[in-house]
């Protein structure tokens, strides 16, 4: 079954979708001449400067979540336990230099994050109470199938739409924080399941606002609290720590060879895991965290852009970042360990019994919050799927779906307990799940580029000073429909 399953990720995850994703990236970064890197001083005073100011009250801009409730929201579903887990089965099955082409596709995501949050909140629609929903397959349907008339848009968008549920069936979440519970405080997995099933009935009761509102005061305190932990041992470890870079940029081109418990990996398996744990891990092209950031208060699509690359920066360069240095400094990379336990064990090298229980309040944390924020993205696909029933349809639908959304992730626990379903495997089905709808959505941004393009354009002359604002341009799609016909829109 393992092998099966690794031939398939080694499919779907091999040349064609790495040079995709790479080829966005590069090519954005080209065309916005380097924006995220030339104006990551804007970007940062812009999202992280304004997270501790008073937010001032828009009443002209629609919204559900403010901009710092979406950025939550996204970063608690990025941030989760792919940053425990999946850096840690990275490096268990690509070795420390897989780090590498994880911070490469972080950089490129950064700009490809950018894309397509603000093309998810241009082409938003809103529903009959006045919120707003938007994301991929919203601008496949008014971008691809509307301005540039291509009648076929239901196919990309139906793919992308079969892919993200692949996730919700063969979810990472349950399993990982009942793995880590279980193991810390002996309790079983299924117990734990359990436990995490009734908060996250908890949280998504009330709605997409209830699940802003907590992930507002959860996400900022849990990436603290595991930032400083992981420092703590990093400066401790100074001397590891220039060996553990070494080990990082020498791998990453000449592959490692076997050690301890460690099998060995060869140049193309040290990318490949590199880049599918990265996208997995910041969602960078995926097209998920466009949604939650479509339904916040903003009157400017880039400007709800640049908190996505802000959430890639975080999620990657800094949480990421952190977890593979700890776990490479400890050692314990080669031990033949993977997944949380392997980030279990480097923690509890590095600080003692007290990394075990930091590592386990992380990833109940991060795992929270992922379930909690992917909910949205669900019932976001489920409201433009059942855009033309009527409101009733969709209240007891969405009400049916929230009661049953936490049973798959408990099911999974309970089947991976029962037939001994190694922790590999779980990570196998989560590759197979991003790999396809990434495609999709990373060709469809390309395919839309123009209209990124005159937006950022825009914004650069609005709020940079940089250029010459346009006054006919059309900030939102919904906008355009009340245009007059001698307007310029772009």
């Amino acid at each position: 079954m393992g092998e099966f399953l690794e031939k398939v990720v080694g499919f779907l995850w091999g040349v064609p979708l790495i040079f995709t994703i790479l080829f966005a990236g590069v090519y954005f970064t080209v065309a916005t001449k380097f924006f995220q890197f030339v104006h990551l001083p804007h970007i940062l005073k812009s999202t992280f400067g304004n997270i501790f100011k008073k937010q001032e009250k828009d009443n002209k801009a629609k919204g559900i979540l403010s901009s710092f409730e979406a950025i939550s929201t996204a970063i608690g579903g990025s941030v989760g336990v792919g940053n425990i887990g999946g850096v840690a089965t990275a490096i268990a099955v690509g070795g420390p230099g897989a780090v590498f082409w994880m911070w490469l596709c972080a950089l490129v995501g950064m700009i490809i994050k950018t894309v397509e949050v603000t093309l998810a909140v241009h082409y938003r629609n809103t529903d009959e109470n006045g919120d707003p929903y938007g994301g991929p397959t919203y601008y496949m349907e008014k971008g691809l199938g509307e301005e540039k008339n291509f009648k076929l848009w239901m196919i990309p968008a139906v793919i992308f739409g079969f892919g993200i549920f692949g996730t919700f069936f063969f979810t990472l979440q349950n399993y990982t924080i009942s793995e880590a519970v279980g193991s810390t405080f002996g309790i079983g997995m299924i117990p734990a399941s359990i436990g995490l099933t009734l908060v996250t009935y908890y949280i998504i009761y009330g709605g997409i606002k209830h699940i802003g509102q907590m992930a507002s005061k959860i996400v900022p305190f849990m990436v603290l609290f595991f930032v400083l932990s992981g420092l703590y041992i990093i400066f401790t470890n100074l001397g590891e720590a220039v060996h553990a870079f070494s080990l990082i940029f020498s791998g990453a081109f000449g592959g490692t060879a076997a050690v301890g418990g460690f099998t060995g990996a060869a140049v193309a398996q040290v990318i490949q895991m590199g880049v599918a744990r990265s996208v997995y891990s910041n969602e960078a092209g995926w097209g998920t965290s466009p949604m939650v950031h479509s339904t916040a208060k903003v009157d400017h699509p880039v400007k709800q852009g640049i908190w996505g690359a802000f959430e890639v920066f975080v999620d990657t360069i800094i949480v990421c970042s952190i977890t593979a240095l700890t776990i490479i400094i400890s050692g314990v990379w080669s031990s033949g360990l993977s997944g949380a336990e392997l980030t279990l064990a480097a923690f509890e090298a590095g600080i003692g019994e007290t990394g075990r229980y930091i590592i386990t309040i992380s990833v109940v944390l991060f795992g929270v919050t992922t379930t909690t924020g992917w909910y949205i993205y669900y019932e976001i696909l489920l409201r433009h799927l059942f855009k033309n029933k009527g409101t009733k349809f969709k209240r007891k639908f969405l009400t049916f779906f929230t009661w049953f959304y936490p049973i798959p992730g408990l099911s999974m626990v309970i089947y991976a307990v029962s037939v001994g379903m190694p922790g590999q495997a779980v990570w196998y089905f989560a590759d197979i799940t991003s790999a396809i709808p990434t495609f999709v959505n990373v060709v469809v941004i390309l395919l839309l580029s123009k209209r990124f393009l005159a937006l950022l354009k825009d914004y650069k002359a609005r709020y940079m000073g940089i250029g010459e604002i346009d006054p006919d341009i059309v900030l939102f799609y919904e906008e355009k429909k009340t245009t007059p016909k001698d307007t310029k829109v772009v």
